[in-house]
């Protein structure tokens, strides 16, 4: 159960980083305010489980010096993201604590739910392009699953084409892999 607190003013990056952990929802700061979702449910979690095991394979066969890791806590200009998955430079994530700097990510990858749509299509992709990460996906579900690529040019997300279900195609950054966005979704 969610523990209400009590605060006064702005949240700041220390105030969030010294809540407890609720695996039921997600908090994220945005220019001093709280963003929260709720926990994602079991697709998404399939979703989630199975690329970022996808990319983890894809890094190691590339001889890519990343971690591709679940739910972290990344550091952007104004404030603090949670994104779905996060590629992210293997040195630095050694070093890391409990945050990451958005300067040491490579990739991000949102996976679109009802409670976070709006924030995956629209406010993430701009604090994510601020910060300088070079690549933002996005993984739509409905009406079939898709990847929506986009990468970081003149400071905004250009889209690169989509990889639709029941169609494998590669990509190849920030390292090389194929995907059918379809199996993802399958058990």
């Amino acid at each position: 159960m969610s523990v209400a607190h009590e605060h006064t003013g702005p949240w700041t990056l220390d105030d969030v980083l010294a809540l407890p952990e609720d695996a039921r929802q997600r908090v994220e700061l945005v220019g001093g305010a709280l963003m929260m979702s709720p926990a994602p449910g079991l697709r998404h979690q399939r979703v989630s489980y199975r690329l970022r095991d996808l990319l983890d394979q894809a890094a190691e066969e590339a001889g890519a010096d990343v971690e591709v890791f679940e739910a972290i806590n990344v550091i952007v200009p104004d404030g603090l993201l949670i994104p779905d998955l996060a590629v992210v430079d293997a040195a630095a994530a050694e070093e890391a604590g409990v945050a990451v700097s958005a300067h040491d990510v490579l990739a991000v990858v949102e996976i679109a739910s009802p409670s976070t749509r709006v924030a995956d299509r629209k406010l993430k992709p701009a604090l994510y392009a601020a910060a300088g990460i070079a690549h933002y996906w996005r993984v739509e579900l409905e009406p079939a699953p898709r990847l929506l690529p986009a990468r970081l040019s003149n400071g905004t997300y250009v889209d690169q084409p989509s990889l639709l279900a029941g169609v494998v195609t590669r990509v190849d950054e920030p390292f090389a892999f194929e995907l059918d966005p379809a199996s993802l979704t399958r058990r």
